[in-house]
Order: structure tokens, then C-alpha cells, then sequence
């Protein structure tokens, strides 16, 4: 089995809902956010996944989450915009506009960092 990654990062602040401590009050992080993806084949040039493919999908995404108050957007103004919430935002997103390739790649999981110590990791 194949896996390439890309990261990338972006800033935005949130609260937690129902948490009771410090990041039950607004709050800022820069999040890192890595989309890995796997198959079990390389395609005729011998990639997994092309990184330029991957990158522009990211980013597209990240656009409508960078330098906003998370809580306020759809889907976290409901959901808790915790950092297991958002790797399962950026999951369904990146498989939402990169499916599953011919040669059976596919997003297989994608992890949140909130700081360099902490994460949280969304699998198929």
C-alpha cells in the first residue's frame, strides 16, 4: 500500500460549548492540517496521487475556514469546532472533491494539529 501526505496551515480562532476550562472562552490557534491519502496502486507515471491535486483542493478549502471565528460558519455553528470535529470537516471535504482515483487512491485519513503537541486524526 501507497500513502502520500500533504500539510498546510491556516489560523482561526473558536470556543468550546460545553467545556468547562480555559477554551470554553474565545480563542486563537495555528492549525496544521494534513491530508494523507493511500491506494494500493501507482498510476501510469508512477504517482499515488498528484501533490499539485492535493495542495489546490486544501487550499481551497482552508480558504473558507482561514482568519474567521470558526463557531460562526456552517457547520461549526452548531457542531463544537473542536479539533476532531475539523478533521472530520476537512475528511468529508477532501473526499467530497477528490474521490477515489482509477488506480484506488483515496483519502484515508486526515489529522488537525491545534499546536505543535496536540492533534486529532479523522480514518476512514
Amino acid at each position: 500500500m501507497f500513502q502520500v501526505s500533504v500539510d498546510e496551515g491556516f489560523s482561526a480562532g473558536h470556543a468550546l460549548r460545553g467545556y468547562k476550562g480555559k477554551c470554553e472562552n474565545p480563542h486563537g490557534h495555528n492549525y496544521k492540517v494534513r491530508i494523507a491519502v493511500e491506494g494500493p496502486d501507482l498510476d501510469s507515471i508512477g504517482l499515488l496521487c498528484d501533490f499539485t491535486h492535493i495542495k489546490r483542493v486544501l487550499r481551497e478549502i482552508i480558504a473558507g475556514v482561514d482568519h474567521i471565528y470558526l463557531n460562526d460558519k456552517p457547520p461549526f455553528d452548531v457542531t463544537n469546532p473542536s479539533a476532531e470535529n475539523l478533521a472530520k470537516y476537512f475528511f468529508d471535504e477532501t473526499t467530497r472533491q477528490l474521490p477515489a482515483a482509477q488506480n484506488g487512491a483515496r483519502i484515508s485519513s486526515v489529522t488537525v494539529w491545534e499546536t505543535d503537541t496536540a492533534s486529532a486524526t479523522y480514518r476512514a
